[in-house]
């Protein structure tokens, strides 16, 4: 897959812990989505960058960014500290709720492997702050018990061919009490390189994030 990088973000910098992101907010924003990169992976992810660029052009603001500080990034089991990795989250989501541009605007968790689960992490520590979660690949049963605590509307995807993937889906979407729904891209696997896979993820994951960012704006003009 060639990937298409679009124009219009910019570099910022998350004090404290001092995280690197990259901000895109196009005019009338419906909604931000931060994303959660999968282990080795960063705010540079072509694929993410990819995804990223296709749901600005739906209207959305988006926030990629590096989850661990370069001195974090040395230890590799800081790579699969799920906590950790969440409130990471937790701290870009209130410092997105600071800024001029993203303040007030309806917030969506994207997460991707091992990403999946610390987005879940979040939004169950976050409730309903957040409004919607989408996990590509990713790995929800890392959560652990924080499953039973998120209450943002959820859409897992997973590939076909992600057999033991596709299972920890499963189970994960049956513990939740959260609306849910798995999503299973024929001919995709774990990383969705296969020509037209990652498209099917976006149009999934950008028609879930515009279904609850209208839901909560909705609800915010019924007060």
């Amino acid at each position: 897959m060639v990937f298409a990088f679009t124009t219009g973000t910019r570099e910022v910098r998350i004090e404290p812990p001092g995280l690197s992101g990259v901000l895109g907010v196009p005019d009338n924003a419906a909604g931000l989505v931060i994303f959660a990169h999968g282990s080795g992976s960063g705010r540079h992810s072509p694929r993410n960058t990819h995804v990223a660029g296709r749901l600005r052009e739906a209207g959305m603001a988006t926030l990629l960014l590096d989850l661990l500080t370069p001195e974090e990034e040395r230890d590799r089991a800081n790579v699969f500290d799920i906590r950790l990795l969440a409130s990471r989250l937790i701290e870009a989501t209130g410092w997105a709720a600071r800024q001029d541009r993203t303040r007030g605007l309806p917030v969506g968790y994207f997460g991707a492997s091992t990403g999946g689960g610390a987005a879940l992490v979040a939004a169950a520590v976050c409730g309903p702050e957040i409004a919607a979660v989408v996990s590509r690949g990713g790995r929800p049963d890392l959560a652990g018990g924080a499953l039973l605590q998120v209450v943002a509307p959820t859409l897992l995807i997973v590939g076909s061919l992600d057999g033991p993937v596709i299972e920890m889906n499963r189970e994960a979407q049956a513990r939740m009490h959260a609306e849910v729904e798995l999503v299973i891209v024929p001919g995709a696997g774990h990383l969705f390189e296969e020509s037209g896979t990652l498209d099917q993820v976006i149009e999934h994951g950008r028609g879930w994030f515009q279904q609850h960012f209208r839901r909560v704006k909705a609800g915010e003009a019924a007060r």
